[in-house]
């Protein structure tokens, strides 16, 4: 497969990093609680600009590039919008005001870019010299598969505390409210810590659990570091204004979660597969590649990929117990709200 043109990889990260600059200036520049048509809009740009780098992808570097770019942008994103649901719950927990919620959710972004940024360099490097690392890749795709599949979500929803924040909590002097997104404000004379430095611990610590996921996940797609980490900054373009358009309907994907398992399920298996069709390993057929292993066509693990999500959410907006779940939620946000308004 011919190596991808070095003016397309210099010009795709030149354009990419003034869009994630623009971006950012906007939050700050702006914070707010965009409306649903707003964020409707930006969301749908990100799309498109996706879908419109996938096509210069196919154009100017093939098909197959262009299909793994395709391949990873889809369960990269897919990801992402399982992962909203925990900064759903992690805004809810600390009671970040809607207004500073796209300034944390922005900050998170960037943190998650450096973050997949390091382990998508270190995992090119690993995959170069060391080829068995495939099937540790694999084996830890199944298993995080499988914790997808069987995770009730318990911890999640009544906001178990993870002991470095609980431990962060009790040494930092911290002020009781907010002050916009800074991390330090005076209260009465004193020098004080805000909550929002817990809210963007919290944030860092999820998303270096992402990271931990997602980089084997597609790398199990593609070799080529620089579709891997387009892939993972188209993912998390957009994601506030996702964030705000989705909001409720998150809890309606209920078959998401198992979406993902069978996804990251498939390609650990893809990934064990290509360890043993490149097997250099002497305590596994002599260190010979064994024939027998099939290469999983990129055109058919993003049939499979789409195709699971698409079955998942169709199913999830179907479920009566979504909508239900739905309803529910919604008389509840009501109440809090009258409550709210009456005092």
């Amino acid at each position: 497969m011919p190596a991808l043109p070095l003016w397309f990889e210099v010009g795709s990260f030149v354009v990419l990093g003034l869009i994630l600059l623009f971006d950012l200036l906007l939050v700050l520049k702006r914070p707010h609680e965009p409306k649903m048509k707003e964020a409707g809009l930006w969301v749908a740009f990100y799309v498109a600009l996706a879908l419109v780098f996938a096509a210069l992808m196919f154009a100017f570097t093939g098909p197959e590039h262009g299909g793994q770019f395709v391949a990873g942008w889809v369960t990269e994103y897919s990801l992402s919008i399982d992962n909203l649901f925990v900064f759903i719950i992690i805004m809810a927990r600390f009671s970040v005001p809607r207004k500073l919620q796209q300034g944390v959710l922005m900050v998170g972004i960037v943190i998650a870019l450096v973050l997949r940024g390091i382990f998508i360099l270190l995992g090119a490097v690993v995959i170069e010299q060391f080829s068995w690392v495939f099937y540790i890749f694999g084996a830890f795709l199944l298993w995080t598969a499988y914790k997808q599949a069987t995770d009730s979500g318990e911890d999640e929803e009544h906001g178990s505390e993870n002991p470095l924040i609980a431990k962060l909590r009790n040494v930092l002097p911290m002020s009781e409210s907010y002050d916009g997104t800074k991390l330090r404000t005076t209260v009465n004379g004193k020098k004080l810590f805000t909550p929002m430095v817990i809210v963007f611990v919290t944030i860092g610590i999820t998303d270096l659990l992402f990271a931990v996921d997602s980089i084997p996940a597609i790398f199990g797609l593609t070799q080529s570091a620089f579709i891997v980490f387009t892939a993972n900054i188209f993912a998390l373009m957009g994601l506030r204004q996702l964030y705000f358009l989705l909001g409720g309907l998150m809890t309606r994907l209920i078959y998401l979660k198992h979406a993902l398992s069978v996804i990251l399920a498939f390609i650990g298996i893809k990934l064990v597969f290509h360890a043993m069709h490149v097997n250099e390993l002497p305590f596994i057929n002599g260190g010979h590649h064994i024939e027998w292993a099939p290469e999983i066509p990129t055109f058919l693990s993003l049939a499979v990929i789409v195709g699971t999500i698409v079955v998942a959410v169709v199913a999830s907006l179907l479920s009566p117990k979504a909508k239900q779940q739905a309803m529910d939620e919604a008389l509840e946000r009501d109440r809090d709200r009258s409550l709210s308004d009456s005092e």
